[in-house]
């Protein structure tokens, strides 16, 4: 970077200074006629006839018919011929008989190439040397400026978990950095700690239904009794479709850790509600509460349908007999209220149980079967959506979930 950063600014410098070294010598021409100019003013003047013939008395001067009609124009006279630049500068007036005549004005300009070919020869050489300066000058100074974010490098590669990077007093550039890898290294962190724990508790969930299974087979290969066999082969169909569910239940979680979120669009949460309804195999009675307009939330249609499947599926392996969806838009958000019949979630679980692999204890009279990960991705999907979710009591003394979706 240095190195790139010196060639750009010596290059851009050294261009800059030969452009302005190729206009040397018009500029130096203009700041001698200018000065010309201004003396002529001053001087004695020649008088011609209109043709340019003295009529002062004086010798001729060196100026063809062209700089004659130009000079009766106004216009002024440059000769460069010779071993010395003339200047010649012209105006027509009236004798006292009305007779035209011309007053010339006219300077030699002495060393008027000789001080274009050295100033140019001279501006030349010191482009380079002011391009060289400049690049030394660019080198040390980017130097000096990387040093901080240097130290900052080797500081981050011999950083250990959970350590942040020293944060600089100095409000600029660097401290923005500093704070958005600090920021960078929090997130690492986080989803390096969140990573350990899903694959702990994911070995810890798996290895319960491939223990059982693995026990039930060998007891079928100790005793061959086909009776007995069959009896086997259920249990291990039984527990093969939990290790099934629970293998789902983790890569769908994986995704949506994993995974940007879906594009958000315009969703009505009434008609998914009544198709989530529909899905639902049960026998207990489901009633919905909606109004008759649109709840549109902010979402993606895929999110809304495993919120309200793990919903309802949830509910439903707790309740007893009835099942209460209830939808209504609170200021700028829609809530969803999903309620059952049955023993309810006690007070102390009520914060945990949209953690993952977190299940209430089964002596509490809520029948078991779940993992653990439906309310867990249901929280997930909500709360990236900036939506918040809730477990409380319902009317009628089971569970009530309540999810809020911002509206859209």
């Amino acid at each position: 970077m240095r190195f790139r950063i010196t060639v750009v600014a010596t290059g851009v410098a050294l261009l800059c200074l030969l452009a302005f070294t190729g206009l040397a010598p018009a500029l130096i021409g203009l700041i001698q006629i200018t000065a010309v100019d201004q003396e002529l003013a001053k001087a004695e003047p020649r008088l011609l006839d209109v043709s340019g013939v003295p009529v002062d008395g004086g010798p001729p001067l060196p100026l063809t018919a062209q700089d004659i009609r130009m000079l009766k124009s106004g216009e002024p006279v440059l000769r460069l011929e010779g071993e010395s630049a003339q200047r010649w500068r012209g105006r027509v007036v009236f004798g006292g008989d009305g007779t035209p005549r011309l007053e010339v004005f006219g300077s030699t300009l002495l060393g008027y190439e000789k001080a274009n070919t050295l100033g140019t020869r001279w501006l030349a050489v010191a482009a380079v040397l002011v391009a060289g300066l400049v690049g030394i000058a660019t080198w040390l100074a980017v130097r000096s400026s990387l040093r901080p974010v240097e130290r900052m490098r080797v500081a981050a590669g011999e950083l250990p978990h959970g350590e942040r990077l020293p944060v600089p007093p100095s409000r600029d550039e660097l401290q923005a950095l500093a704070e958005a890898l600090n920021a960078l290294l929090a997130r690492r962190d986080e989803a390096s700690d969140r990573l350990r724990r899903f694959t702990g508790d994911a070995a810890h969930e798996l290895r319960s239904p491939v223990a059982s299974v693995r026990a039930q087979a060998e007891v079928a290969v100790a005793h061959p009794d086909p009776d007995f066999s069959i009896e086997v082969l259920e249990s291990v169909v039984e527990e093969s479709i939990r290790l099934s569910a629970l293998v789902d239940s983790l890569l769908i979680l994986a995704r949506a850790d994993t995974g940007a979120p879906p594009r958000a669009e315009a969703v009505d949460l009434v008609l998914e509600a009544e198709a989530a309804i529909g899905r639902l195999d049960t026998e207990l009675l489901v009633r919905l509460n909606a109004p008759p307009s649109a709840c549109l939330v902010r979402a993606s249609r895929s999110e809304v349908e495993l919120v309200l499947d793990n919903l309802m599926r949830n509910a439903a392996r707790y309740a007893y007999s009835t099942i209460t969806v209830t939808l209504a838009p609170v200021g700028r958000d829609v809530r969803l209220l999903v309620d059952d019949d049955g023993h309810g979630i006690p007070v102390e679980h009520r914060a945990k149980v949209f953690d993952r692999f977190y299940r209430v204890e089964e002596d509490r009279g809520r029948r078991s079967g779940g993992f653990g990960l439906g309310l867990a991705l249901v929280a997930h999907l909500v709360q990236r959506r900036d939506g918040s979710v809730r477990a409380a009591e319902s009317p009628a003394g089971g569970a009530r979930l309540e999810i809020r979706w911002p509206s859209w």
